[in-house]
């Protein structure tokens, strides 16, 4: 026994859970594409390398505006060349990190996910943004964030993050 009474079985069960239970989640409204761009921006200041994002919403949600400040907050300089890469799929720019944007809307299927590369884009220096990534989630690492942009109004929108992981967590400490 222990010194302070308690065994040794007693202090393996108290223990932290394993890293990858971590789970943050909050909702953020949105009242403008303005405010989509400013909460992609304030994420942007705080990504850190390896992170994957999905992005889930309808046509129009806001996807690559938030994409825009995310790229922002990442210190790019003129994010007016950031658009939606739904024909090429992937894009790239430069920043305090590597941000990599995908949209994989026009793939025929999940199945055609890994040949874009996918597994070779985490890395330590960069952050992978899916759009419409729901469409390929058994592909996606569980130390992720997840950010749905619901539609409520003809500019207002609702978005729900969720955090799975550490290095979420450790992204999403200021919400």
């Amino acid at each position: 026994m222990a010194s302070n009474g308690r065994t040794s079985r007693d202090a393996h069960a108290n223990r932290i859970p394993p890293l990858t239970e971590y789970r943050t989640e909050a909702v953020f409204p949105s009242d403008s594409p303005e405010a989509t761009f400013a909460f992609g921006e304030r994420l942007g200041r705080h990504l850190v390398g390896g992170l994957v994002i999905g992005l889930v919403g309808p046509l129009g949600a806001g996807k690559t505006i938030l994409v825009k400040g995310v790229a922002a907050g990442n210190a790019l300089v003129d994010v007016s060349g950031v658009t939606s890469p739904t024909f090429t799929l992937v894009h790239e720019y430069a920043g305090r990190l590597r941000l990599i944007h995908m949209d994989v809307y026009r793939l025929k299927d999940a199945g055609e996910f890994p040949s874009l590369g996918f597994d070779e884009m985490v890395q330590a220096d960069a952050c992978v943004i899916i759009e419409w990534a729901d469409r390929v989630v058994d592909f996606l690492p569980k130390d992720r964030i997840w950010i749905e942009l619901v539609p409520t109004g003809e500019l207002s929108r609702q978005i729900t993050v969720t955090g799975l992981g550490t290095r979420a967590a450790l992204v999403l400490r200021w919400m």
